[in-house]
């Protein structure tokens, strides 16, 4: 081995100069400096000349491949056993990048950049080693270890067939960045190029290459049923019900036994109505309106799931591992088994059904009095459809209302009512985005048609505002009776985004002088009802997209909490979900709580204030992966009905900016595509964050958040989910080189993406 030269006199390493370079000099360096180094900082401290730099390098990256050192940003080194470590899961972005969640929650996220993520994958439990810089408000780190793998199964594309029964793969999911290497000799048959399986990884080749086995073939990569499955599968989207549960369910009768109506009030008398969606399978909540003097008294009736579901049962433990249930376009993963979602659980018309109620009396004003909670037994006289209640309630077209003509008299006072209430929330400064949500259009053999922002009117608003009612009154009640539950918490606004607000609607000019000025001194976030009297201004103008877009950002995400919050969105000072225990964990929760506050003879035990938090913990993250969950289906919609579309031009807005490109969406179509800033070679484009704006230094051309523009599809990629968008030519000159080759320009319409539910406080 070589040896190093001397080191010069008085050289702070210079017990090193007659050792022997080798990696553990080099270690020893590190120990003894006790700070990162450099490949300069080591040839320095050792007194080598510049041509050693090659050994250092080799020696280094020796240390490196053994985890005893890490090289940091900027090509520094550090001892592993010196950085800060943390343990996690890693959250990877298409990008590349990742954010290490550390445990516990509330540290703050570790970003790591492409190369420190070693042989990590997307929802894998990692230790990390934490670098001494920072990126943004984030600690810079390094994935050290993989700790657990979050991935037993995923779905693969076949790129291409090999010999002996062996397939190549790549993941559905971008955030895996290995190919797969597929046994599919069990298949009873060989997959096609492009066809999907469900694979099982088994061990790595190398860096970017690993073995499986294939365990089904799913299909077609273009079927939205196999979209919808890959969907359930990136998201481990609990499925089939274990046995125990499924025992405990068919145990039960299909309709409430005899001696099950102990104890609870006699309602059947009652004309109650179910209003939902015409798809719909699972009704847990019936309303019932009666006009009285000075008022009306409403009645919200609630499926008694509690009755059924007992805590510490098979169904108890399946439910709240599910934490909701998963709705997709074409499907549903229930979060309790048909026999009792669509069953016994279910208002069916004409049945008897264990319900809790919450009734309450309203002043002609909206002011609520006289709230009691109870037990009872309800038959619902009818069910009916969003859209049979706006054509023969709102419409008043008499065929329609023939449908239900015994419920007219009771509806038109359920209507009046909920526009008491509407005006009332408004009033106190409740938020609405109005944001549509995109829905699937699709022919007989389930093939997507098209897809469209789902229709929305006053039908839906009369049972939002009966809903948000009673989950209000039964909030108050518990928190009066100080009962332990789960609030549904919506925090302010986030500062930061705030002042991003600010400055956005400084520039519209929509932003009042004295909200102006408050915000210059710092001054507290403002009131639900300043930013709806915003958005109120913006409607209509042509600042109204940015407004609401910028306005929706700085929203924070609802959650659950045992701890009392306001409910931001709402206005509400006191709220939880009480209306939807059949798909909801919290809701089943909060009326495991009423029933203990009534004493009723089937209440249970209620968790301690430990137990609580980690149910809203649990429940808060099944919460995040039905949403997002969700919005990958539509994702994937989008990019599948754009593939038909290459070459069509649409009209849409500006979506979003960013430094590497903007983004469109494509109007009506409720799809996101992206004209790639590395594509426009008319003008060399900077990002002005501070106006929302994209601008050409030498043209002065410019590219604003709501501006209207007219964009051609140039390819799209299931494999990434992208769609790569051009600005479509003049179309005035277009027509004069060669008939059009636009398929049909798609009017902007409604232009906002579903978000935000929160915001607006629906029903559900």
């Amino acid at each position: 081995m070589a040896k190093k030269k001397n080191a010069s006199k008085g050289d702070s390493a210079g017990s090193f100069r007659d050792e022997a370079l080798s990696a553990s000099l080099l270690e020893n360096v590190m120990r003894e400096v006790r700070k990162p180094l450099r490949l300069d900082d080591f040839l320095r401290i050792l007194a080598l000349p510049r041509r050693w730099k090659k050994d250092l390098d080799l020696y280094l990256h020796d240390l490196t491949e053994s985890g005893r050192a890490i090289r940091l940003g900027g090509g520094a080194y550090a001892l592993a056993a010196s950085l800060k470590k943390a343990t996690g899961v890693l959250a990877m972005q298409r990008s590349g990048v990742g954010f290490v969640k550390r445990d516990p929650p509330g540290q703050g996220d570790v970003f790591i950049a492409p190369p420190h993520v070693g042989s990590a994958w997307h929802g894998d439990r990692v230790a990390v080693a934490i670098f001494p810089g920072r990126h943004g408000k984030n600690p810079d780190g390094r994935v050290t270890e993989v700790l657990e793998r979050a991935v037993k199964e995923l779905p693969a594309r076949v790129v291409r067939n090999l010999k002996n029964g062996k397939s190549l793969c790549e993941p559905m999911d971008a955030r895996i960045p290995v190919m797969f290497l597929v046994d599919v000799s069990s298949l009873v048959r060989v997959p096609s190029r492009d066809s999907l399986l469900q694979i099982r990884p088994e061990e790595a080749e190398g860096p970017e290459l690993w073995t499986a086995k294939a365990l089904a073939l799913l299909g077609d990569e273009y079927d939205t049923a196999v979209q919808e499955e890959l969907v359930k599968a990136n998201h481990a989207i609990p499925r089939a019900f274990p046995p125990a549960a499924l025992k405990e369910a068919a145990a039960f009768p299909p309709d409430p036994a005899a001696g099950s109506f102990d104890g609870r009030r006699d309602l059947s008398r009652l004309p109650f109505v179910t209003i939902d969606g015409a798809s719909a399978k699972d009704f847990d909540d019936a309303v019932y309106v009666e006009k009285k003097r000075g008022g009306y008294t409403l009645y919200v009736a609630i499926a008694d799931v509690a009755h059924y579901v007992r805590p510490k049962s098979a169904l108890d433990d399946e439910a709240f591992l599910r934490g909701n249930s998963y709705y997709f376009p074409r499907s549903v993963e229930p979060m309790l088994p048909e026999a009792l979602s669509n069953g016994l659980c279910s208002l069916n018309p004409h049945v008897p059904r264990l319900v809790m109620v919450a009734e309450m009396f309203f002043s002609a004003r909206g002011v609520p009095s006289q709230e009691q909670f109870y037990p009872a037994v309800i038959t619902s006289s009818a069910r009916l459809t969003y859209d049979q209640v706006y054509e023969g309630l709102i419409l008043r077209r008499e065929e329609a209302r023939r449908h239900f003509a015994a419920n007219v008299p009771m509806l038109e006072q359920a209507l009046a009512l909920a526009h008491i209430l509407a005006d009332a929330r408004k009033a106190r400064g409740s938020l609405d985005f109005d944001l549509p949500e995109p829905e699937g259009v699709f022919d007989d053999a389930g093939r997507l048609l098209r897809l469209v922002p789902r229709v929305t009117h006053f039908a839906h608003k009369l049972i939002e505002e009966f809903m948000v009612a009673a989950n209000e009154a039964v909030a108050r009640f518990l928190t009066a009776k100080e009962e332990p539950l789960l609030y549904r918490v919506h925090p302010a606004p986030d500062p930061e985004k705030l002042r991003n607000l600010f400055t956005v609607l400084a520039a519209t000019g929509l932003l009042p002088p004295s909200m102006a000025a408050g915000a210059a001194r710092g001054a507290a976030a403002p009131t639900p009802g300043q930013l709806q009297a915003i958005l109120d201004g913006a409607r209509g103008t042509p600042h109204e997209y940015l407004v609401s877009r910028v306005a929706l950002r700085a929203m924070m995400q609802a959650g659950y909490s045992p701890e009392l919050g306001g409910h931001f969105g709402l206005a509400s000072e006191c709220y939880c979900h009480f209306t939807s225990p059949i798909r909801r964990y919290a809701d089943l929760v909060v009326h495991r709580s009423l029933k203990a506050a009534l004493n009723s003879p089937d209440k249970s035990r209620l968790p301690g204030r430990k137990s609580m938090q980690a149910v809203a913990d649990h429940i808060n993250a099944t919460e995040r992966t039905a949403m997002e969950a969700e919005r990958e289906i539509y994702r994937r919609l989008g990019v599948l009905y754009m593939n038909e579309h290459v070459g069509d031009t649409f009209s849409g807005v500006v979506s979003g900016l960013t430094e590497f490109g903007i983004f469109v969406e494509t109007g009506e179509t409720m799809t996101e595509g992206m004209v790639r800033l590395a594509s426009m070679d008319d003008d060399f484009y900077v990002y002005h964050p501070e106006r929302q704006e994209l601008r050409g230094e030498r043209t002065g051309r410019s590219y604003r958040l709501g501006q209207e523009v007219s964009v051609t599809v140039t390819d799209v990629s299931m494999a990434r989910l992208e769609i790569n968008l051009a600005f479509a030519r003049n179309e005035t000159d277009e027509r004069t080189k060669r008939p059009a080759k636009t398929r049909r320009s798609v009017t902007n319409g409604k232009r906002q993406k579903r978000a935000g539910k929160e915001a607006k406080g629906g029903r559900r």
